[in-house]
């Protein structure tokens, strides 16, 4: 995994501003901590920041091929889980190789290809290729959307890097937000809209898409979406097939010359992974990690997402297994303090504490591993939340999760929020959503509901939560790998109807059955138990205090935006919900820190 950043220029001769592609990659050094490089020529800078995962000598970026008068450089970010497969398929055609990497392959894929090469991989990725012959640009983004890639036009050209703050290292380039940005930070929350990066002018390359940009414009290209059609497969052949895939890509994604571990909560997810990784490594002992909080055994109380505590769980999988396990564990302290960098991180307002704990937790994960895998995005595939059978959800017309933060506009002034109409924003990014989506004709009117629903969060929730989860790992130089992300996997998942996945009466009761040689029966019907969140009272008196104190400084560049008296009222009313007070007290306090560390102008 690494930082990538580029600028195309028609009329400035880029080597001579190599000062500030230097500044752009410097921004994003902490994704790429191992080495730095860079190519110029007049009209295009290449930069790149890498973490060494793969080849430690061979793989160093940018890598360029030259011929003759035929020069193509590449900048990239991530990884090809099929890059063996693409050598020797290359090597037949004729390519030669000098390294072992993946970049290599990407770049081999590109000459043989062109733009068509991204059909051709298997993996995460984020990438540029600058072909100084056609003087042309090339940014590509994985199918899921797991490697982050924005861009913006400035001027006579393009910006594009891994991060938002690598555009904001250019000197053209201002930290501004119009009402599209604030209806998006306000009514959305941290599940933007894809392709949106809230700062005016910046933009997101999108999930399973690809550009090309030279003199005569920009064209985007959508290579990948999910294809409705009815499943034909019996129960038995779709276990096996889930089955299948799993093991493959789980395979695929142990492969790493750096010392690499599992993230392990005792849920079916994760324990399905670690257990499938623990037997490929055979009588190597894998590692895992875990995440708890001071007290929480005495804290936890029972609510919608989580039922029981994750610890015991951990613990069973772990001796099942036989993984050399850690547990970490944060007091509430701990958490309050370092609750800007995750916002630092992904040049946003994010979802608080739990961001907070899952970069504590890579951060003491990368003291003994450089890679994890994770079971994210599992209940997204595998139409794992309640709310893919509850009415209510179903029949919400926007989308499900904005029912359960509507408060963070409802503290806004109220001339705001007469202006920017949030309510109206919000069914316009749904509408625009149910545009895409892929109907089955003859299905059922609760199975169109829940296909609906399926495609909400594959293409609207996931990415918040890879985002989450790239910024939080990458923050620390640490890669994490979703191999339920595999696009394979996504794609037979989608066709799958509901009652299958759910068989057995159980949430994910398909996998449930494809890991029934891999866990213990009483794991695998264990419920569905969201991340961890801390329940000491500690932490919501100290975020509480903080709010406080920001509403009592005059210079709280928030106070511009939201109603104070509505948030005081909410510290002072004790029947509020105070978990539901707790994340938005997490996120107002970073929509304030935001606005003054990233010196943001509201223009509206």
């Amino acid at each position: 995994m690494c930082g990538i950043a580029g600028w195309i220029d028609w009329k400035k001769d880029l080597r001579e501003q190599q000062h500030i592609l230097k500044s752009m990659t410097d921004a994003i050094e902490h994704r790429g901590p191992d080495a730095e490089g860079a190519w110029v020529s007049e009209n295009a800078a290449l930069g790149h920041r890498r973490l060494i995962v793969i080849d430690p000598n061979g793989g160093k970026q940018p890598m360029l091929y030259q011929n003759n008068h035929h020069q193509i450089a590449l900048t990239y970010n991530g990884e090809l889980y099929n890059y063996l497969e693409l050598k020797e398929e290359l090597t037949g055609k004729g390519h030669t190789f000098n390294t072992s990497s993946d970049t290599e392959v990407l770049l081999h894929s590109y000459l043989e290809w062109g733009e068509e090469c991204v059909r051709h991989f298997n993996g995460i990725f984020a990438f540029g290729i600058w072909d100084e012959e056609k003087k042309q640009l090339m940014l590509g983004r994985d199918h899921l959307g797991v490697k982050p890639l924005f861009f913006t036009e400035e001027g006579n050209g393009l910006l594009f890097g891994s991060e938002i703050k690598a555009l904001l290292a250019h000197p053209e380039v201002n930290a501004e937000i119009d009402q599209t940005g604030l209806s998006e930070l306000f009514g959305m929350g941290p599940m933007r809209t894809p392709g949106q990066a809230i700062f005016k002018n910046i933009q997101e390359v999108r999930a399973g898409h690809y550009m090309i940009y030279n003199e005569q414009g920009r064209k985007d290209v959508q290579y990948w979406t999910l294809e409705s059609k009815k499943h034909t497969d019996d129960m038995d052949t779709t276990v096996n097939t889930i089955k299948e895939i799993l093991e493959d890509t789980v395979k695929r994604q142990l492969i790493a010359d750096k010392p690499l571990t599992t993230m392990l909560s005792g849920g079916l997810d994760s324990s399905g992974l670690t257990a499938i990784a623990g037997r490929e490594y055979g009588e190597k002992t894998l590692s895992s990690y875990s995440i708890d909080f001071v007290n929480n055994e005495a804290d936890f109380e029972e609510d919608f997402l989580r039922r029981d505590l994750d610890e015991p769980w951990v613990k069973r999988v772990s001796e099942h297994v036989g993984t050399d396990h850690t547990s970490i564990v944060f007091d509430a302290k701990k958490l309050v303090d370092n609750l800007l960098v995750p916002m630092k991180a992904r040049d946003l307002p994010g979802v608080g504490e739990i961001e907070t704990s899952l970069y504590l937790l890579f951060t003491e994960m990368k003291k003994t591993a450089t890679v994890a895998l994770s079971g994210e995005s599992a209940d997204e595939v595998f139409s794992g939340y309640p709310w893919f059978h509850q009415e209510e959800y179903l029949d919400a017309g926007v989308f499900p999760w904005l029912l359960n933060i509507g408060g963070i506009a409802d503290v806004m002034k109220d001339d705001l929020l007469d202006r920017l109409h949030i309510e109206d924003y919000r069914k316009q990014r749904y509408q625009e959503a149910l545009k895409e989506l892929p109907v089955l004709e003859g299905e059922s009117d609760i199975e169109a509901k829940q296909r609906r629903m399926s495609f909400m969060f594959i293409t609207r929730f996931l990415p918040f939560m890879l985002d989450r989860k790239d910024r939080a790992s990458m923050m620390t130089g640490f890669e994490v790998r979703v191999p339920f992300c595999d696009y394979r996997l996504v794609e037979y998942l989608w066709n799958i109807p509901f009652e299958m996945k759910n068989v057995d009466d159980i949430e994910k009761g398909i996998l449930r059955r494809a890991l029934k040689d891999y866990l213990p029966d009483d794991v695998r019907n264990r419920r569905k138990s969201a991340y961890p969140s801390t329940k000491d009272e500690a932490y919501y008196e100290g975020v509480k205090d903080w709010m406080l104190s920001i509403l009592n400084d005059p210079a709280s560049p928030i106070l511009n935006l939201i109603d104070a008296d509505k948030v005081r009222a909410m510290i002072e009313d004790k029947e509020q919900s105070t978990n539901m007070v707790k994340s938005l007290f997490d996120y107002l306090i970073q929509v304030n820190e935001w606005l003054k560390e990233y010196d943001v102008s509201v223009k509206l």
